[in-house]
């Protein structure tokens, strides 16, 4: 979606009744995120919105763009090169040896964490259409954003197709974005 460079549009900031109704609006979406709502949209921050090219609009919070995906598989580092450059992540790089999908697990979450979290990774099946952040082996930051075209009980039986489509990665125009 991001792959070339985005010269950023009309930049507006939003009233506070605004940033509320964001707020709700995303935890509406992604109810796991409310432990970590403040972390994401503080009450307090200026929030702005910058509109992009195809109706799309970037949130910044004090100027800093802003994002907000609850679930993380994990790739390969030998898939790292692909995902930078866009690529559809395929159920090979989730399934084999240095992938990894959630583990669903009986019981409730361990105090501290989040409905289905367990140590920071998500331990329920995620369905198809769910916005995840892709991480890669050994590293601790996310590479990529995308959305599900499988939910993860599928990717688990069948172990081939496609299962994320990437919405951004590390490096491509929403990531090299100037908004001075």
């Amino acid at each position: 979606m991001f792959k070339k460079d985005i010269t950023p549009g009309t930049k507006s900031k939003l009233k506070s009744s605004v940033q509320r109704g964001i707020r709700q609006s995303v935890l509406t979406t992604f109810p796991l995120l409310t432990p970590h709502i403040d972390a994401v949209l503080p009450k307090k921050a200026d929030l702005t919105s910058i509109k992009l090219p195809d109706r799309a609009i970037l949130y910044a919070v004090d100027g800093v763009p802003s994002s907000s995906s609850p679930t993380a598989p994990r790739g390969p580092s030998g898939a790292v090169r692909f995902v930078l450059s866009g690529a559809t992540l395929m159920a090979p790089g989730l399934t084999s040896v240095g992938g990894r999908l959630p583990e669903p697990r009986d019981g409730p979450a361990p105090n501290g964490a989040a409905e289905g979290e367990v140590d920071g990774h998500w331990s329920r099946e995620l369905a198809k259409g769910e916005v995840v952040v892709v991480m890669a082996e050994g590293k601790t930051e996310a590479c990529a954003v995308g959305i599900l075209v499988e939910g993860t009980e599928g990717v688990k039986e069948k172990k081939k197709g496609p299962v994320i489509e990437e919405a951004h990665y590390l490096g491509d125009g929403l990531w090299n974005i100037n908004l001075d």
